[in-house]
């Protein structure tokens, strides 16, 4: 409800903001492997324009080929073995509720869920509805705690790269990329030993760049939706500043924060603005 009231470039600009920390982690990251990241750079760049599908694809494979080349792959992922689930029985205690589980809800809320539903909003899905998607996050999570996966949640990193244009042209058909993170997700789940070996063997650098340009066209399409409009650009940049700060305040993160100062400007530019028809009225 809170989502649906607040102005599209307000959502828009808390969106941009949460995400441009790692395309300035990207640009941070450049000068220690020059060659490696312009090449990768260029390698998107060059697939959005020839197929912008497969574009991060062709990414990941020039970070890998010029660091295998260079010598820069480290360690070795040895036998790939299937990771077994192991039971954890639950333990309720009231003081671990209200210090850990309750703070973990809000921040969930709060930095997960909020940002979330403005995703699927900035890409046109005007009225998502979040009932079923909290409720079905907390079932599962209730389902799978006993087996360490307790905060499932309306993950906005990958909503972002799930839901624009080059998941689909079709809005009506992005599901399917859902669906395909999803399994994708289960089987490096049941590899994850393997998989965590294999991701250690890369340089930092390349992971960096990698989910910079990932995100880079949700944040080029946030901004624009964000400054579009004339009326409300300051209470957009507000909220772009302050989502992108990384602050933290009374444990909430800067994404609620910028919507609440973001929101605090609209409303206050608002009440501006009206003064003077209500006078000549």
């Amino acid at each position: 409800r809170l989502m649906q009231r607040l102005p599209a470039a307000i959502t828009a600009a808390m969106l941009a903001g949460i995400l441009f920390r790692f395309v300035i982690d990207m640009i941070d990251a450049v000068p220690s492997a020059p060659v490696m990241l312009i090449a990768m750079i260029a390698a998107f760049f060059a697939g959005r324009v020839l197929a912008p599908r497969y574009a991060v694809v062709a990414v990941l494979i020039t970070g890998v080929a010029i660091t295998a080349l260079s010598g820069g792959l480290s360690g070795s992922i040895g036998t790939p073995h299937f990771t077994m689930p192991v039971w954890t029985t639950p333990r309720f205690d009231w003081a671990a509720t209200a210090s850990i589980a309750v703070p973990l809800a809000v921040v969930a809320l709060t930095g997960q869920f909020l940002p979330g539903i403005a995703i699927l909003r900035a890409a046109g899905y005007d009225q998502p509805a979040a009932r079923p998607i909290v409720s079905a996050s907390a079932i599962a999570s209730i389902a799978l705690a006993p087996f360490g996966c307790h905060g499932l949640n309306l993950a906005a990193f990958t909503a972002a790269i799930c839901l624009g244009p080059d998941a689909h042209p079709d809005p009506a058909r992005r599901y399917m990329a859902g669906i395909a993170g999803g399994v994708t997700y289960l089987l490096f789940g049941a590899f994850a030993a393997t998989v965590l070996a294999l991701f250690a063997t890369l340089p930092k650098t390349l992971i960096a760049a990698l989910a910079g340009l990932a995100l880079f066209p949700v944040v080029a399409n946030s901004l624009s939706t964000a400054l579009r409009a004339e009326q409300g650009r300051d209470a957009a940049l507000v909220t772009f500043a302050v989502s992108a700060s990384g602050m933290t305040l009374a444990g909430l993160g800067s994404a609620f924060w910028g919507l609440i100062f973001g929101l605090a400007v609209h409303l206050l530019q608002s009440a501006i603005t009206k003064q003077p028809d209500q006078a000549t009225a």
